[in-house]
């Protein structure tokens, strides 16, 4: 017991992991004449390492993941869209994109959904049966527009009419008249 070597005063005890003579062969490299200077510790960073930082464009590279590395697209375009506040945009597409799919083919041919604002659903018919037809139809359309696109989406459905010709201006037009009354029936 009395033959081991007691380490010198200014050095710690030797550890069996190597870790000091890495240190201390890194300590010997950066007082070499050529070699390459120990890191600093603590402190502000030096010039050398602000100019290191613009060169890489941030912390550098290194085990974990960091917003340089390749990234899916969905997850891209899904936090670009949450950034530009385009949800409700891409929900009133969706609900322009899927009209036939969502009413069915036949309704999708004779009206089509012009606006979705604040949950307000603007339909244009190109018939006045048809718009009669759809508005006996709007609380189905209602909840089934809501199952597939979140609920609250569409909250109302105002059907419109065709686009009729206006008969106020014109050679056939009479002051303070009564209009056309039953001509579209």
């Amino acid at each position: 017991m009395g033959d081991e070597p007691t380490p010198p005063e200014d050095q710690p005890p030797h550890a069996d992991d190597g870790l000091d003579y890495a240190r201390a062969a890194a300590r010997a490299a950066s007082k070499a004449p050529g070699g390459t200077p120990a890191k600093r510790r603590g402190g502000p960073p030096s010039d050398a390492d602000r100019r290191r930082t613009r060169r890489t464009g941030g912390g550098g590279s290194g085990a974990h993941p960091n917003e340089r590395d390749p990234q899916l697209i969905e997850g891209l375009v899904e936090r670009m869209v949450i950034s530009h506040g385009w949800e409700v945009d891409l929900r009133v597409q969706q609900v322009f994109g899927r009209w036939a799919e969502i009413v069915g083919a036949e309704v999708a041919d004779h009206c089509k959904p012009e606006t979705l604002v604040d949950g307000k659903l603007v339909v244009r018919t190109d018939a006045t049966a048809w718009a009669t037809q759809l508005k006996l139809m709007a609380p189905t359309l209602v909840r089934r527009l809501n199952e597939d696109l979140g609920n609250g989406t569409v909250t109302i459905i105002d059907v419109l009419g065709p686009h009729l010709p206006s008969w106020k201006r014109g050679p056939r037009s009479v002051r303070d008249g009564r209009g056309p009354r039953d001509t579209y029936g």
